[in-house]
Formats: structure tokens, C-alpha cells, sequence
């Protein structure tokens, strides 16, 4: 399925450099749960740049070596941290404070539990750190999208933009500043 996600016809819908300009630059630590094969990774990791570094989390190793074997082929490697999670947490405790951005696209509505997931990136942004969440609206139901809010806003985050991205649900949110 991974490699279904690469299309690039999907590519050219998305735009996925057009889409984090917004929020990715240079320099920044990035945090992105569920990166399959690498759709938004790889232009993330040009985006930070050398002095920036993206942290790809995946429950699934084949997803994980895919990624990294993909990252080798590209020369962003180096730019890039991989990490295997657990079904009951992202294994991402050590990252308190220091991420500048999470990148949540098509990933909420697969776990288990979204209040384990906002508790848990909600610890690592830094204040006044951001996470983009996109669900896509045929798979996730507005009551869904809106449950998942909630228990964005129940770990601290609050609602900053509202973002369109054509044919899902999507939602700005930030970490207040100290």
C-alpha cells in the first residue's frame, strides 16, 4: 500500500512543498507520525534543510526500511530519523520540548487511541509549536474529525488556522507559548 501512496498523481494534487511551506523551514525539528514510503518526508527533509531534521515514526518496519532505503537513494538520509512505534505509544518521551512542527496527515483516525496521540505530541512541540492534522473526509466523518479536535484541545492545543486541503478535513493547531 505504501507504494500506492507515492502516485504521482497524488503528488500533483497535493503539492506537498506547496502545502508545509506555511510551516516547514529551514532549521526545524519535525516530527511525522506514519510516513509510509515517504510522500511527505522526502520534500520535508529538503525543506529543513541540512541544519533541520524530520523524525518519521511507523508501527510498521516495512514501511520504516522502505523509508530509509528510499532516503539512502535521495542523499537525505542523514536528515532524516527513523523510529519504530509501539501500538500503545509513539515512543517519542525523549523529544519533550524540542519539536517545532508535527505533521498528522491521514494518521488520527488509524490509531487506536487520539487522545494517547495529542497527550503525547502535545509533550514533545515546544511552545508556540504547531500540528497540522488532515484526516481525509471520505474515510473520517465530521463527528470523527470533531472528536478528534476535542481531544486535541483536551492536551493543550488550541485551534490557530483552519487550512484547506482539498477533499479532507483539516485543522491548524498550537501549543500555547509558556
Amino acid at each position: 500500500m505504501g507504494a500506492l501512496l507515492l502516485n504521482p498523481l497524488r503528488r500533483w494534487r497535493l503539492k506537498p512543498e506547496r502545502l508545509l511551506a506555511p510551516w516547514v523551514h529551514e532549521g526545524m525539528i519535525v516530527l511525522e507520525p506514519g510516513p509510509g514510503m515517504g510522500f511527505f518526508t522526502v520534500p520535508m527533509a529538503r525543506m529543513v534543510g541540512d541544519t533541520g531534521h524530520i523524525i518519521a515514526v511507523d508501527l510498521q518496519a516495512k514501511m520504516i526500511d522502505g523509508l530509509r532505503r528510499r532516503l539512502g537513494r535521495l542523499g537525505l538520509a542523514e536528515r532524516v530519523e527513523t523510529r519504530l512505534t509501539g501500538r500503545d505509544s509513539l515512543r517519542i518521551g525523549d523529544l519533550a520540548g524540542v519539536v517545532d512542527f508535527v505533521l498528522a496527515f491521514a494518521v488520527v483516525h488509524e490509531l487506536p487511541s487520539a487522545d494517547r496521540f495529542f497527550r503525547e505530541t502535545a509533550v514533545v512541540l515546544r511552545p508556540g509549536a504547531s500540528l497540522l492534522l488532515v484526516e481525509p473526509a471520505g474515510h473520517v466523518s465530521n463527528a470523527r474529525f470533531a472528536a478528534e479536535l476535542e481531544a486535541a484541545h483536551a492536551a493543550g492545543l488550541v485551534d490557530d488556522d483552519a487550512p484547506i486541503v482539498r477533499g479532507n478535513h483539516a485543522a491548524l493547531l498550537r501549543k500555547p507559548a509558556a
